[in-house]
């Protein structure tokens, strides 16, 4: 079966603009008009993607962002938002979103965030390499890739999908510094020009959740004027 999308988005034309091309695409579309609809509609059936209007009657995007992810839902999130301040940016990364858009965008651009982001989805139901141990540690942190469960001095700590996948990708490679269009093309699957500080709020994010300190993080570390790396995993 193909993925299931679901569009909130309460401008006729441009909704049906999307089902029409995400279904051209070869995805099984389902759509609605504002948030509480998105939110009834997750609880009959989960979705492999979202894409949800910032702004919507109702409750608006964020609102339905924030509250999939306190029910535990991991679904990918791409949040189309017709702002462009970096605020309105960063408040949905920070409720969980996983990508965002800033209308106008080209149909050929969410098409392929579209496809990154269920790639992505896919990457973990796929087989583990063989290779690779079945836990990864530094220091007090442990991931298990082919789980996708993480615990940080013993304790299980939560994140969604492009947050695990992104301290998998630093965890692969403790000491590499890495540049935010680095990061963005290897976890998030695109590289485009104004859209690194996605990669910048999910480290945040990353921080927040495993940092004593997240103003004096020990365990991501920024390399001034060059991206970020995790610390070389102790022996």
């Amino acid at each position: 079966m193909p993925p299931h999308i679901l569009v909130a988005d309460d401008q006729t034309d441009i909704r049906d603009l999307l089902v029409m091309n995400l279904r051209g695409a070869g995805y099984d579309v389902a759509a609605v008009a504002d948030g509480a609809a998105a939110l009834a509609s997750q609880a009959e059936r989960h979705s492999d993607l979202l894409i949800l209007d910032l702004m919507m009657p109702a409750l608006d995007g964020l609102e339905v962002c924030k509250a999939l992810r306190a029910r535990g839902h991991g679904t990918p999130i791409l949040m189309l938002t017709a702002k462009s301040t970096e605020l309105d940016r960063v408040l949905g990364l920070e409720l969980g979103a996983d990508d965002y858009l800033t209308k106008p965008f080209s149909l050929a651009e969410l098409l392929a965030r579209v496809k990154a982001l269920l790639r992505r989805a896919e990457m973990q139901r796929a087989a583990p390499d063989g290779a690779e141990p079945r836990v990864l540690r530094n220091g007090s942190l442990e991931i298990e890739p082919a789980k996708r469960q993480v615990r940080h001095d013993g304790t299980p700590v939560d994140f969604t999908a492009l947050e695990f996948d992104l301290l998998l990708y630093f965890a692969r490679h403790p000491g590499h510094v890495f540049s935010r269009a680095q990061l963005l093309d290897a976890v998030w699957g695109y590289s485009h020009d104004g859209y690194e500080h996605t990669v910048t709020t999910h480290i945040n994010r990353l921080r927040n959740k495993l940092e004593a300190d997240p103003m004096r993080p020990q365990l991501i570390l920024t390399v001034r004027g060059a991206g970020y790396k995790m610390r070389d995993a102790p022996p």
